[in-house]
């Protein structure tokens, strides 16, 4: 059967038809676009020790813009490699208690090129359902058997090593949710990994800078750091306010990645500038352990003054909060209602959230004052739809 060939006008009609049904189903994006001035209260984003803005880090920036260009001018293997990356790495894996790191341009970058080079066709992969979308989008990249198993489940997740019918394994989580905010079993998967010979690679995007000793990450907080088939992979967009990402493990680890991680070898590095932001606040969180705590409290004042208003509220085991909403449309509602507010609020909806469940998504800051959190409860609940409060 032959299909009439659609004019150049009509080749993306069926784009029209995809935007259409996100619509009806409630699910229509867009960018906001904020201004510098911008004051309204943020529980939207994802910098959790509030150093996005501290002068200590935009100022590091700068100066390294003005001294080191505005990019890295090539791949890491060429020309994109400055000592400002190279002291990074060093600072991040000995803060961390890795024996050596690797900077990435962003945290999904590194997420992709840990998956694919340290899988294979020789190689099995397990991974949690509710993994974050870079660590999914490596997975399929990896070309091998990929079983996505049971959330948070050492035993789903050890019944399918013990059932794998290639030579090496690979198990892939993140160490806090970052729909939900929940923790992942670290020391229990690393038991079942080394009952069945299999490495384990642990996204710590949403634990690095909150969790640990001095915020050194969930990893270390397991006991996990610099264990020989332990990999991390962290982004520094979030605790560090910067950009970029980077992968902790052994030596032997990271070298294979320099040398054979796509997302890495065949990209342009990480800007100076983001390096200089990323080590000026790493800087500024050894100088001040406490910020981590004033997340977690934070997070915890506000779960449940909004668990006390009657909603279906998570137990923040770290900075994310999660509100359940009725449906997608009213969770876009909500989060509207809140912004015309002054707050900003995450709205996650599907396909974005692994249990088909809308919520909002709202992140604790060590900056943010007790009268914030307060405020953003107040709104948050007068801005609630219809069957938002139990």
């Amino acid at each position: 059967m032959n299909v009439p060939a659609p004019s150049p006008a009509q080749v993306f009609d069926w784009l029209d038809v995809a935007a259409e049904k996100r619509a009806a189903a409630g699910l229509s994006r867009r960018l906001r676009p904020r201004t510098a001035a911008s004051r309204e209260l943020d529980l939207a984003g994802n910098d959790y020790l509030g150093l996005a803005r501290d002068k200590r880090v935009a100022g590091a920036a700068a100066a390294a813009a003005l001294r080191w260009g505005a990019g890295a001018t090539g791949s890491r293997l060429t020309t994109g490699s400055t000592e400002l990356h190279t002291e990074l790495e060093y600072e991040l894996a000995r803060f961390c208690g890795a024996q050596a790191a690797l900077v990435f341009p962003s945290g999904f970058t590194a997420n992709l090129g840990a998956v694919t080079a340290l899988s294979g066709t020789e190689s099995a992969i397990v991974s949690d359902k509710h993994i974050h979308a870079s660590l999914i989008e490596g997975c399929r990249l990896s070309r091998t058997d990929v079983a996505a198993i049971n959330h948070v489940d050492p035993a789903a997740v050890e019944h399918a090593l013990a059932t794998r019918r290639k030579p090496r394994a690979l198990v892939v989580t993140d160490s806090v949710f970052s729909i939900e905010g929940d923790l992942a079993p670290l020391r229990e998967l690393s038991q079942v990994c080394r009952k069945h010979g299999a490495a384990l690679l642990v996204d710590d995007a949403h634990g690095f800078g909150v969790l640990g000793d001095g915020g050194r990450g969930a990893v270390h907080a397991a006991g996990l750091a610099g264990e020989p088939d332990v990999v991390t992979t962290i982004t520094l967009s979030h605790s560090l306010g910067a950009q970029g990402g980077a992968v902790l493990g052994p030596r032997r680890v990271i070298r294979h990645l320099a040398e054979t991680a796509r997302s890495f070898v065949s990209g342009t590095g990480l800007a100076p500038a983001g390096a200089a932001a990323a080590l000026a606040a790493l800087g500024v969180l050894k100088s001040e352990p406490g910020l981590p705590e004033k997340v977690l409290t934070h997070a915890m004042t506000l779960a449940n003054g909004l668990r006390a208003a009657g909603f279906r509220v998570s137990s923040p085991e770290a900075a994310i909060v999660s509100v359940q909403a009725p449906s997608a449309e009213a969770a876009a509602e909500w989060g509207a209602r809140c912004a015309e507010q002054g707050v900003l609020v995450g709205c996650f909806q599907p396909p974005s959230v692994p249990d088909g469940v809308s919520r909002l998504r709202l992140t604790a800051r060590a900056d943010l004052a007790e009268s914030d959190v307060d405020t953003a409860v107040k709104v948050i609940s007068e801005s609630a739809p219809a069957g938002a409060a139990s």
